[in-house]
């Protein structure tokens, strides 16, 4: 199909594809067309990576526009949120308006209700419901990516009940789900009530196959050698024979060591195919990666960076995860080395993927078990870029012929996994049943159970009964912990201790009603698992005495919205003395140590918070990263999540007019910040980071007050720079914040009391938009 004979859409449309370079539109995107994708019907696409899906998802929303409607794209990552939002923004040349939300669960972000297409992540959007942002029911196209992660136990469920409450919410909505290929398809299309275009159509050529010995076999029968030279590992080999044509390189592994080793590896085949105008670019890159974060994660990264080889996993910041994304898309990078993480998130294709890794350790088997077919042809789909490869190759690495002949059954010829939903697993229906109760889609059980039968786990289920019991066991939790009423109805006999939740139930009878307390609608609000509201509101209530920021930490640590840190070897012994040492600050009941998995958890959480602690008392970065062995991403990200949660804390805090709510709000204010009690107020200016305020302070300058009096040669000389200096005054509401003709006081109020340059600090953007969200709210680990 042509574009031209594209109809339904706004005008300039058509001609903005043709100055994009699209002419005719890929057999999937025409077959989408055909199925009303254009004329407001439900559709679901399932094809593979590379095949137009976007175009698919742009033609539905852009026709939605033109009927006088608004459209949402849901994505799973706040990565693939920013890089979409980049794409539809090119639309604004012809009139069509754009943002973006993923962070602040407590904001109904009002100012998209202006907006023509909103992108948001799946918990954005559910969160969005929660808090009743009016502007959701003025929809009329929802179009959700990647919705095979319906299929992801952690997220998975959150993506499903959301989509239900969409339709419910707007019962004309069109819904427009693309998928990579699965094994039933069909069956999300029936969920949906959607037309199906299932295709695996690319682009491009995509040759999958298996190397083993110095041989590359395909999926079409043909081989091409790629010789191992001496004690040259298998992956290098592939690496180099593609850089050899002018191709680039993706190499999947299963841990993050395993990337960063692979990376220093090729780095060394890499750099031979470098240009000095790329090595230049390079070394700009590597400059401004060492600037981000001075750990040791950053300094190894740069190093690969500067020949020409990345690594890439959840441990980097996202400044730094985006400085090597776009420099393999520019080709100034020849190979990343990945953990599976990538292939589900943003656009990186390669000329050759290579997937040397097929099996993880998974700590309920054991051992390592093999990946799913479905994620490892995620990672292989990353092959071939449509108009700058002429071909692309997925590789699979075999140690002997016996596991060559397993690669090929189980991932070249083999199918993916029909997708599941993880609904009825109790956490996941712990927040979404009192979300649903909360914001007003149920108020009885009977009701509640009529939603829920609108999920795609009520039509794939063969257990009768298993989602009422489910909900039953999850509504007697919610109860007994306050977070919502029964009332009417007949209550019966409680029948004794071993009566089950579901036979209470029907005892109860069928027209009671149920209804969130106060204390419930905060926490739907907040966003919150009722478990981590449950663990909370207990530790503050048992607290006898001011608690202090560790005790805090580490009950922030202790709840499932927080994925703590496990302990490694020898580590129990060190946060085992720990405990001893400074139990009387935790809140809560503590296991014997005599249960050890529960004990363990403990000492987790305790490290953990520990963590936080070292943080929020101006401790280094690198120091940190070290001693706790993670990547300077992990700790921002746990940085972002305990300050999310003493949020949350403080807000609970208030609702059960708990005495702390102070001691809360200044242990979530010290670790936005990093900083020690007596530096909050400074870092309330704009622009006093945690290492400023601390030579500030140390320099006489105690709070914002003293700025607007303070000699000008003291506060040039301990912020060093003149244009910073002035720049502080003036947010600080001195009157005359001039620097002109001021000269630093003296050599020694310029020195760092904490011996580090001004260099370092001055990564503060990159670390404060690390988490950044279009609505305004940003990471706090600005280092300035």
């Amino acid at each position: 199909m042509n574009v031209e004979e594209l109809s339904g859409l706004p005008p300039g449309a058509i001609e903005h594809f043709r100055q994009e370079g699209i002419e005719e539109l890929y057999p999937p995107q025409t077959a989408a067309v055909e199925s009303g994708a254009t004329a407001g019907e439900n559709l679901v696409a399932a094809v593979p990576t590379a095949s137009g899906k976007t175009m698919i998802a742009a033609l539905s929303m852009l026709s939605a526009i033109e009927r006088g409607g608004k459209a949402l794209y849901i994505v799973p990552l706040r990565a693939l949120a920013s890089e979409k939002k980049a794409e539809f923004e090119a639309y604004e040349g012809f009139g069509i308006t754009v943002g973006v939300t993923t962070g602040n669960y407590e904001s109904t972000s009002d100012w998209l209700a202006t907006k023509d297409i909103v992108v948001a992540t799946s918990e954005k959007v559910d969160s969005l419901v929660r808090n009743g942002a009016d502007w959701l029911s003025d929809l009329t196209c929802v179009v959700s990516d990647e919705v095979h992660l319906i299929d992801d136990r952690n997220r998975g469920p959150t993506l499903e009940v959301t989509l239900a409450k969409l339709r419910q919410l707007n019962p004309n909505l069109q819904t427009v789900a693309l998928s990579a290929t699965v094994g039933n398809a069909d069956e999300i299309a029936a969920w949906l009530d959607a037309e199906l275009v299932d295709r695996d159509w690319r682009p491009i050529d995509l040759k999958m196959g298996v190397h083993y010995g110095n041989a590359l076999n395909f999926d079409d029968g043909s081989t091409r050698e790629v010789p191992v030279e001496g004690s040259e590992r298998q992956e290098a080999a592939l690496v180099r024979d593609i850089l050899q044509e002018g191709g680039s390189s993706l190499v999947f592994v299963n841990s993050r060591r395993n990337a960063e080793a692979a990376a220093d590896r090729l780095g060394g085949v890499a750099k031979t195919g470098l240009t000095a105008d790329e090595r230049t670019a390079l070394d700009e890159i590597a400059e401004q990666i060492r600037d981000d974060s001075d750990t040791e994660t950053s300094t190894d990264l740069a190093n690969c960076v500067e020949r020409g080889a990345a690594f890439h996993h959840a441990g980097l910041s996202s400044t730094q995860r985006s400085l090597v994304e776009d420099a393999f898309r520019d080709r100034l990078l020849k190979v990343i080395s990945a953990t599976p993480t990538l292939a589900a998130g943003v656009n990186t294709p390669a000329r050759r993927v290579i997937v040397r890794d097929w099996r993880r350790f998974d700590p309920t088997a054991g051992g390592m078990t093999p990946l799913d077919v479905l994620e490892i042809h995620q990672m292989m789909g990353r092959a071939g870029r449509p108009g700058l490869d002429p071909y692309g190759e997925a590789v699979l690495v075999a140690k002997n012929h016996d596991e060559s002949e397993e690669l090929f059954d189980r991932y070249v010829w083999g199918d993916p996994e029909p997708v599941q939903s993880k609904l009825a697993a109790e956490p996941a229906l712990r927040t979404h049943v009192l979300a649903t109760i909360a914001s007003g889609f149920a108020h009885t059980r009977e009701g509640l159970l009529e939603f829920l039968e609108a999920t795609l786990y009520a039509s794939q289920s063969s257990e009768s009964g298993r989602l009422e019991a489910v909900t039953d066991d999850v509504l007697a939790y919610l109860e007994r912990n306050d977070f919502i009423e029964r009332s009417g109805g007949s209550t019966g006999d409680d029948g004794g201790a071993f009566t089950s939740a579901a036979a209470l139930a029907e005892q109860r009878g069928e027209d009671e009603t149920l209804e969130a307390t106060n204390l419930g609608h905060t926490v739907s609000r907040l966003y919150l698992d009722p478990m981590s509201a449950a663990e909370i509101v207990y530790g503050l209530e048992d607290a006898d005495e001011r608690p202090t920021a560790l005790g805090l930490y580490q009950l922030i640590s202790r709840t499932p919205d927080m994925y703590e840190l496990y302990l490694r070897s020898g580590e129990d012994e060190t946060f085992g003395e720990l405990y001893y040492e400074r139990e009387a600050e935790l809140l809560g009941d503590a296991p014997s140590e005599f249960e050890e998995e529960r004990f363990e958890d403990w000492l987790a959480a305790l490290k953990t918070g520990k963590l936080l602690e070292d943080w929020a008392t101006e401790d280094d970065e690198e120091r940190i990263t070290d001693r706790y062995a993670v990547g300077p991403g992990d700790l921002r990200g746990k940085v972002d999540t305990a300050e999310w949660l003493l949020g949350a804390a403080e807000s609970l805090a208030r609702e059960i007019d708990s005495e702390w709510t102070v001691a809360v709000r200044e242990a979530r204010a010290r670790v936005e910040h990093g900083v020690g009690e007596e530096l909050l107020e400074l870092v309330s200016v704009g622009g006093v980071g945690r290492k400023r305020a601390r030579r500030l302070y140390d320099a006489g300058i105690e709070e914002p007050a003293d700025l607007r009096t303070a000699d000008k040669g003291v506060v040039v000389s301990v912020l060093k720079g003149k244009k910073t200096a002035e720049s502080i005054l003036e947010n600080a509401g001195r009157e005359d914040p001039s620097m002109d003709g001021v000269e630093p006081a003296s050599e020694e109020a310029a020195v760092d009391s904490t011996g580090e340059s001004d260099e370092d600090e001055n990564t503060a953007e990159a670390a404060r938009t690390d988490a950044a969200d279009a609505d305004g709210s940003q990471s706090s680990l600005g280092d300035f």
